[in-house]
């Protein structure tokens, strides 16, 4: 009869099996790789912290051979880079729901010619959360489990062995965290077609301030705080659509603006759109409209 501990080493065991084929080596830092996954045919997904060089980069395949590949392009805010290489076959890739604390997850990634396998638990599973460089991640996952060298760029998957997100170091100084399937669609679909990622902005200078309690209820909601404009940059699109020094942004696109946060929230695949604007000048609520424009690189 099989022991339970049997059973579920065979069951981890066939799973990075199953999961190895989508996993490669990068080669494009001193000493000390990392590791990657394809994501698509041709399309490798990696940590963006461990790139050190752009051209030429030198990437070991699922079956051992040794290719170069080119950057796609590279979001440092969310620690995601993209690379292109040819006649490499992804496999099929299933999403798993958002995982919750203490569910099981393995990190699957590969030190060239072998497979790098660990696995742990999601030990806090939260909601979208801001990185230190200023990215915006779907959800919060931090993980149990044990990150070594070259694991950075690991898919992460679940105990089906479905997608989950990937493994990297390079977001926390403490916990490895896993950039969550969400994320990883929403900005590589993004680097693939622009090469870089687009972020709106409005001309302005802000600071979060309290809302005068009397405003605070008639909004009808919790919202105690939006943002003051400082300064307000000579035709820029806040200018333009009528925003001046001294207002005070309590909502835009129908979000409320409570601090900076939410305005680059509000934001975010806006570049180029019309969006309505609420500010309060004064003790009067003033709708605005603005077309969001795009930060220089």
């Amino acid at each position: 009869m099989e022991q339970p501990l049997s059973t579920f080493s065979t069951g981890l065991a066939d799973l990075v099996e199953r999961t190895a084929p989508s996993a490669v080596a990068i080669e494009a830092r001193h000493r000390i790789g990392s590791s990657g996954f394809l994501y698509q045919d041709d399309v490798i997904v990696t940590a963006d912290h461990a790139l050190r060089r752009e051209d030429e980069i030198p990437v070991v395949l699922p079956d051992g051979a040794r290719t170069t590949a080119t950057l796609a392009g590279r979001d440092p805010d969310t620690d995601i880079a993209v690379l292109r290489v040819n006649n490499a076959s992804a496999p099929a890739l299933t999403t798993a729901p958002a995982p919750r604390s203490g569910e099981i997850v393995v990190a699957i990634g590969r030190h060239a010619p072998g497979v790098l396998a660990a696995v742990g638990i999601v030990s806090t599973a939260g909601g979208p959360w801001k990185t230190w460089r200023g990215g915006q991640l779907d959800a919060l996952l931090r993980l149990d489990i044990g990150a070594y060298p070259r694991s950075s760029g690991s898919a992460v998957v679940d105990a089906q062995g479905r997608f989950v997100g990937m493994l990297t170091t390079g977001l926390t100084r403490t916990a490895p965290v896993a950039i969550p399937a969400a994320t990883i669609a929403r900005v590589a679909a993004e680097l693939l077609e622009r090469g870089r990622i687009a972020h709106g902005y409005l001309g302005v200078t802000l600071h979060p301030v309290p809302l005068p309690a009397a405003y605070a209820t008639s909004l009808n909601r919790k919202q105690r705080s939006g943002v003051m404009v400082l300064s307000v940059e000579p035709g820029g699109p806040a200018e333009k659509g009528g925003i001046l020094a001294g207002d005070v942004i309590t909502e835009v696109a129908a979000q409320p603006i409570a601090d900076t946060d939410d305005l680059h929230s509000a934001l975010r695949g806006a570049i180029g759109k019309d969006l309505p604007a609420v500010v309060l000048r004064g003790e009067q609520r003033t709708e605005l409209r603005v077309t969001v424009g795009e930060r220089s690189r």
